[in-house]
């Protein structure tokens, strides 16, 4: 996959215009890479005929993964089905933080513990600036705020199903470059065509 990636985080990045909370911007949560829980009730089938067409259709117009608006949007949706609630988790921790900032003395870790989750903050001695990491409820830091920017990281569950997406949609590209058929939404291999031809036979 051709994510701007490294250690299953996204690069630090600055949204501007985005509404804040607290003094804090929210991230951009339309971003193709800021994915958050979100059920569309397509069944995996679907997607994976969704993957297949979109990776012919690359091909054709000689594009390939993250260069093509159509897999990144395939890829937010994909990836989004086994999100945890980021959006949620990020707002209702600035709500805590923002509550809570003014009791913060020293340094020290302020824990909240939320519906989806939970939030750490740090106040640095410079005074200046704070570090926020968030968590989802399995304990995994979904993203952190520092310096006025975001990264957001990739859980277990995300990268699994980011990986498995980029499989199908690989083997489909390679299979539009062969020149072989789509048939029945699944692109299909030469040992799959000699059998379909055999038993139409």
């Amino acid at each position: 996959m051709q994510v701007n990636s490294s250690n299953g985080s996204l690069q630090q990045r600055i949204f501007s215009g985005t509404g804040s909370i607290g003094g804090v911007h929210l991230p951009d949560f339309n971003d193709r890479y800021v994915f958050s829980k979100k059920k569309s009730g397509i069944s995996d089938e679907e997607y994976r005929k969704q993957i297949v067409a979109q990776a012919y259709k690359d091909f054709e117009k000689g594009t390939f993964q993250n260069k093509s608006d159509g897999f990144n949007k395939l890829m937010k949706n994909y990836t989004s089905e086994v999100s945890p609630d980021r959006k949620g988790i990020i707002t209702s921790g600035l709500k805590a933080v923002s509550r809570n900032r003014h009791n913060v003395l020293k340094p020290i870790d302020f824990v909240a513990t939320l519906l989806e989750g939970k939030v750490k903050y740090q106040k640095l001695p410079s005074g200046n600036s704070e570090y926020i990491e968030f968590y989802d409820k399995n304990g995994e830091m979904v993203a952190t705020y520092s310096n006025n920017g975001w990264t957001m990281y990739t859980t277990n569950a995300e990268a699994a199903r980011q990986t498995e997406m980029c499989m199908i949609y690989n083997e489909a590209w390679g299979n539009a470059k062969r020149g072989l058929p789509i048939v029945g939404g699944e692109s299909v291999n030469e040992e799959n065509l000699k059998s379909s031809f055999d038993v139409k036979a």
